[in-house]
């Protein structure tokens, strides 16, 4: 019996066709990065105040003073919500007197901004909070479109792998690709913030699901070799390409429906992949499809100059798993032990908080000082680094440590912002780039860390028992920026105290480096203070006759 890296052995690891599918896929992943935060940019709050209408007849004392100054980030500055009472004012200004001196204008009766607001266009010429007033009692609807679209990713993440199972890696890829560029030009359109955010919740269904269809894609059809690359460096650098261009479209393209629009083209580029991009052939095998997957394997020696065996799919020689009598397990297996329960919650709770800090971060870039477009590139930039870190943590040294101390400085520079004097705003951007790295390279290296702890008979369903809480942290994510509207510091203190304390939770994690992958739940190593007991005599039995697997090489 053989197996698919046997039969495709002769392709070799790094030929022409496999650098082919490497940069092609991971180029597909490009539009993903801009698209995913470019509401950073779309639903921008420039500076605002209340409107005061000409008819008003107030003269120019009056109109200077017709807005009561507060409190906010140390400083006093012009409401954003309230105005003085107009007919109050109209009256004084007819009587000929002056605010401040003849009149105590801490003592006038105010009222919400009846008659608009008047934006700032210094940084933004228009975006979807300008357009539909998302401010004061509004305030809520720019945060929740940025939820909805991370639902959709949720709702995205259950269905694209039985998708591309049920339908095939290549289709299920081009079909969502061109949901989330259709969607994304439907959005230019839209007459109102209920139909943008709809829209914008599905195409974060097309969003995550090509980007999940590429992986899966890449990795059934690359070498053992080419496949982490692949996974690791690969994706997230194409990623973080793509989130570098965003700002650079913003920056030329201030109205917010062009600014959609210019990034909605660009997948319009994935066309013609459909004729250089293959199917997996592994997916074809297991359809039962061998002529095709030939047809596949033939063409790609031919790109790599290679002469192909005569026979190479023989279906009587290949493996055919589904016709092994496996036992099946279900969701419930991930609870089947006190060891597995407890390494599923405490990873639920580390890419949940991972994904608070990540998205939380990337979303406040506007609330920075200085500008928003180079800060915004900043955080795009301070990824690559925070990757090619990653991978070379996952190559060298123990999991755990490697996790820990990436969080522990993401998470302590974020609690050290709110130490750093005003003045000083350079130093505060640092911080919360270091901050970004940390979290990223956390971000980076979690993925790998939880598949190795989880044995093969359920290991899909732990990631994606994990990935799915990471999706409900990007949901939460938005609403920690929120809070910065309260207080300036306070996203930072609670991204930053989270982040530290998964880091602790981290230590207490197995260590999985240079150990082998477990098979079985009973395989799985220990989390610390926690001993194996068998479920069944059979079990035992089996613990007394390999004895080794089941001690614990956490510790």
């Amino acid at each position: 019996m053989r197996d698919y890296e046997e039969v495709s052995a002769f392709l070799g690891e790094w030929g022409r066709f496999q650098r082919l599918v490497f940069f092609l896929l991971s180029a597909s992943i490009i539009p993903n990065g801009f698209n995913g935060l470019s509401i950073v940019f779309l639903a921008g709050t420039p500076a605002h105040r209340c409107a005061v209408p000409r008819e008003a007849n107030l003269s120019g004392e009056w109109l200077n003073a017709s807005i009561p100054l507060e409190l906010r980030g140390g400083r006093e500055e012009p409401s954003r919500c309230r105005r003085y009472r107009l007919a109050a004012l109209a009256n004084f200004s007819a009587l000929g007197l002056r605010p401040g001196s003849d009149v105590e204008l801490g003592e006038l009766e105010q009222e919400p901004c009846l008659d608009g607001w008047e934006y700032s266009r210094d940084v933004y010429r228009s975006t979807i909070v300008t357009e539909w007033n998302l401010v004061c009692d509004n305030d809520w609807k720019g945060p929740l479109s940025t939820s909805l679209f991370f639902v959709g990713v949720l709702l995205g993440s259950f269905i694209s792998g039985q998708l591309s199972d049920k339908f095939g890696r290549k289709n299920v890829l081009f079909a969502t690709m061109a949901m989330q560029t259709g969607f994304s030009f439907v959005q230019v359109f839209s007459t109102s913030w209920e139909m943008f955010s709809v829209f914008f919740l599905l195409v974060g269904m097309g969003q995550i699901s090509n980007y999940v269809a590429a992986f899966v894609l890449g990795t059934e059809i690359l070498g053992k070799s080419i496949r982490v690359l692949f996974c690791t460096l690969g994706v997230c650098i194409f990623y973080a390409f793509g989130y570098m261009l965003l700002p650079l479209f913003a920056y030329f393209i201030r109205d917010w429906r062009m600014l959609l629009l210019a990034l909605t083209l660009p997948g319009l580029l994935c066309i013609p992949l459909w004729w250089v991009i293959p199917e997996s052939p592994r997916w074809l095998i297991s359809q039962g499809r061998f002529q095709e997957a030939e047809d596949i394997l033939r063409k790609a020696a031919k790109i790599n100059g290679i002469t192909p065996p005569d026979v190479i799919l023989d279906p009587s020689e290949l493996q055919d798993v589904d016709s092994q009598r496996q036992q099946t397990y279900t969701i419930l297996d991930l609870m089947k032990t006190r060891n597995i329960l407890t390494i599923t919650i405490m990873s639920v709770i580390l890419w949940m908080i991972i994904s608070v800090g990540y998205f939380g971060l990337s979303l406040d870039t506007p609330n920075l000082h200085g500008d928003v477009y180079l800060n915004c590139f900043l955080s795009a930039v301070i990824e690559v680094p925070a990757y090619i870190i990653s991978w070379l943590l996952l190559r060298n040294l123990p999991r755990r440590y490697s996790m820990a101390a990436a969080l522990f400085l993401g998470g302590c520079v974020l609690l050290f912002i709110q130490l750093v004097p005003s003045q000083f705003r350079a130093v505060s951007i640092l911080l919360v780039m270091l901050g970004k790295f940390g979290i990223t390279s956390a971000f980076s290296m979690v993925y790998v860390y939880t598949a190795e702890l989880y044995p093969t008979v359920v290991r899909n369903m732990g990631v994606g028992a994990s990935s799915m809480a990471s999706r409900l942290g990007s949901i939460l994510s938005p609403y920690f920026v929120y809070l910065g509207a309260y207080d300036r510091f306070l996203p930072y203190i609670l991204m930053g105290s989270l982040t530290v304390l998964s880091g602790i939770l981290t230590l207490f994690l197995p260590e999985s480096y240079g150990m082998p992958l477990p098979d079985t739940i009973e395989q799985m190593l220990l989390v610390k203070g926690l001993e194996y007991r068998p479920a069944s005599t059979r079990n035992s039995k089996d613990e007394e006759e390999n004895p080794e697997i089941f001690k614990s090489t956490a510790f």
